[in-house]
């Protein structure tokens, strides 16, 4: 793939994901073009002002519920990056109109605006919590890839295609338990649900990196999964505040102890790679299937599930990404 003769937008291009993104974009790809689009203005102005300032970067305002102003911001663009979403699971339950309005109804408009205005990819960003979901986030993310993956049979002959990255948590991004880790550690007390929780881990570059090669690899309705570590939420507490107070205080409604990023259900039709998983669209004509030839099935009653991982985060690897983290 030619990234300097491409043209990327951003969906949600302000967000955590968003920023890292057009970094390694603008450091590594060079694309022709450069597209934020977000509908907060104050958090473009902040970007501007944090040296994202290049001549192939336009910053655009706008809504992904807004499906006309999608359309006018993809005319002439080649690739959609879809990071857009309400991701916090306590403001999605206590709000989920407008979960379902951002995070499904959004996505519909991205694909549609996609489809008329001749896109020729278009990747959208989930989460391990779309597998088996039991919160609202995690169902409209889930909805979200069905959507995904589906539309590439509405592309036809337009040649526009459509895929998902799924990965676990990202550490030290906006909503990750990192940052209030480390505000709590300046009290002395540090508050965990279950000791026994885990949660696959993922670095933002790491994120950001496998989403851009997962890009050029794309055929459409693939969702591409990195093989992460996990790592107990007890071990990153004592690892952050080794000298803190460490207090149990409950799961809260909406979170599991344990993250799935490949049922068992979904392993049917899944392809091991040495780095990553490809969940593939099951019974789908216009999917070629030709990812068999790169990798292998999985085994039966097979499942992708943090706590009965084979890779598992020492402390040691993650002092070493909290020191890139809180060099920030």
């Amino acid at each position: 793939m030619e990234w300097s003769n491409t043209v990327v937008l951003v969906t949600g291009g302000t967000g955590s994901f968003g920023k890292r993104f057009i970094r390694e974009m603008l450091s590594q790809q060079h694309p022709a073009k450069l597209i934020v689009f977000s509908r907060d203005e104050l958090k473009q102005h902040e970007m501007r002002r944090a040296g994202f300032d290049h001549p192939s970067l336009r910053y655009f305002i706008g809504d992904v519920r807004d499906e006309n102003r999608l359309r006018r911001a993809m005319q002439g663009v080649h690739v959609v990056v879809h990071a857009a979403a309400l991701k916090q699971v306590p403001a999605c339950e206590y709000n989920p109109m407008e979960a379902i309005n951002t995070n499904i109804i959004g996505g519909r408009n991205v694909i549609e605006a996609a489809l008329d205005t001749g896109v020729e990819k278009v990747m959208a960003l989930s989460t391990d919590k779309a597998v088996n979901p039991i919160n609202l986030y995690g169902a409209t993310k889930l909805a979200a890839e069905k959507l995904f993956v589906q539309s590439n049979a509405y592309a036809g002959g337009k040649g526009t295609r459509f895929a998902c990255v799924r990965y676990g948590n990202v550490l030290g991004s906006r909503g990750s338990v990192v940052p209030v880790f480390l505000q709590q550690r300046k009290t002395g007390k540090i508050t965990i649900t279950d000791s026994r929780m885990t949660r696959f881990w993922i670095t933002l570059e790491k994120g950001v990196r496998f989403t851009i090669r997962s890009i050029e690899q794309m055929q459409g309705g693939e969702v591409f999964v990195p093989k992460l570590p996990s790592m107990t939420i007890s071990d990153l507490a004592e690892t952050i505040a080794p000298d803190c107070t460490i207090e149990t205080i409950g799961i809260r409604p909406g979170e599991k102890l344990h993250e799935v990023l490949i049922s068992e259900d979904e392993a049917r039709h899944t392809i091991e790679l040495d780095d990553m998983f490809i969940v593939e669209p099951p019974g789908m004509l216009w999917f070629g299937k030709s990812w068999r030839e790169k990798g292998k099935t999985l085994p039966e009653g097979f499942r992708y599930v943090s706590n009965e991982n084979k890779e598992w985060m020492d402390r040691q690897e993650l002092v070493e990404m909290l020191k890139e983290f809180e060099a920030k």
